[in-house]
């Protein structure tokens, strides 16, 4: 029986497989437009952000046990400020 982190790393095979095929610069390029897209879009904007937070999460996940300490700290504050940038723009202030 294999564990959940098994199961979920066997799932992300084929996604992580087609990410390492793709030039370097594209996955980078690609969170970035989504970044910029979801703090300049008003209202909805916030859900392209919510996107690049999920990803990301998903790839600290898959990398967690390869990582140092310092990495996982870095990792998790880069997250956290995505995560932070998305509610800001999900409940703006009035």
């Amino acid at each position: 029986m294999s564990t959940p982190r098994e199961r979920i790393e066997n799932l992300s095979l084929p996604a992580i497989t087609w990410l390492n095929r793709l030039p370097r610069a594209v996955p980078f390029l690609a969170v970035l437009a989504l970044m910029v897209a979801g703090v300049v879009i008003p209202g909805w904007g916030w859900l392209l952000v919510l996107v690049v937070v999920a990803f990301l999460g998903w790839t600290f996940y898959l990398s967690w046990p390869g990582l140092d300490h310092t990495n996982r700290l870095m990792r998790g504050t880069v997250i956290l400020l995505a995560l932070a940038i998305t509610v800001t723009q999900a409940v703006p202030r009035r």
